[in-house]
């Protein structure tokens, strides 16, 4: 028992709160990218069963660190007593979540409509969410170490993974490529959506914060951008929405990769 107290103890070691652009931000900005270059410099021929190894086990390390988050937000250990508390606002079910198991389920499905629907979501859809934590992470960063260790590598192997499905080519840089993403992030939200009226139903709600993808009508609206939508315009509506502009955002990863390119293309013939 003292063993495991110790353990959890360990794992709940404080830090100053990082600041955003300070030393251990930049670390991980630092650490992602280079992740993602040293990958495409190491496999830059890779082929299918190789790729697929990469994304699945960068997926499960991911996993494994969320395992730790929920021990640390769930457990805590005083004067020699372990006591349990789920905070379900930690639920792992947001945005920010779906890499981890679009990256496991890559590992399941061989080449084909299913696996290059998910690598697809990872070039796009995971990599602007990558971004937008890893230019603002504010909101992510508290005053746990292995926290915030858990949190830069989650999103930062967001970046990593989709620098690397787009240089090695395992994801085509053409305009049906976010047409086979959107159908998983729209799977997503539809089962985000399920939770949170089980949460309400449930009564949840009355005594916890249960908001997956911050779409649930019973809850304040906290979403930047949405938040100006939901109460204004009718539920169903206002998911539609929400799916839309997370796909444009999507869609502008894309288009940048094909700018990228396209510039690559004619550096080279000139």
């Amino acid at each position: 028992m003292e063993f495991w107290g110790n353990l959890l103890q360990f794992l709940d070691t404080e830090m100053t709160t990082p600041a955003a652009y300070g030393w251990f931000h930049l670390l991980f900005w630092v650490l992602s990218v280079g992740a993602g270059i040293l990958l495409c410099i190491l496999h830059r021929n890779a082929g299918e069963k190789r790729v697929r190894r990469v994304v699945f086990w960068v997926a499960f390390a991911v996993f494994v660190l969320e395992i730790y988050k929920q021990i640390n937000f769930t457990f805590s250990y005083t004067d020699g007593v372990i006591t349990a508390d789920y905070e379900w606002y930690a639920f792992p079910w947001q945005f920010c979540s779906m890499p981890m198991y679009v990256g496991l389920l890559t590992g399941f499905f061989r080449k084909g409509k299913i696996h290059d629907a998910l690598c697809a979501f990872l070039a796009t859809f995971a990599m602007f969410a990558g971004l937008c934590v890893m230019i603002y992470p504010n909101d992510v960063f508290i005053s746990t170490i292995g926290i915030n260790i858990q949190t830069m590598i989650c999103h930062g192997s967001m970046l990593t993974v989709g620098i690397y499905l787009w240089y090695t080519g395992y994801v085509k840089a053409e305009h049906k490529t976010i047409l086979r993403a959107v159908p998983v992030f729209a799977a997503a939200v539809l089962v985000a959506v399920i939770l949170n009226e089980v949460a309400y139903v449930t009564g949840l709600l009355e005594t916890d914060t249960f908001n997956m993808f911050f779409v649930s009508p019973h809850c304040d609206p906290s979403l930047p951008v949405y938040s100006l939508v939901q109460g204004s315009v009718p539920y169903p509506w206002c998911l539609l929405i929400y799916i839309a502009g997370f796909s444009a955002a999507a869609y502008v990863i894309l288009l940048a990769v094909m700018g990228i390119r396209a510039l690559v293309g004619k550096i080279r013939k000139n």
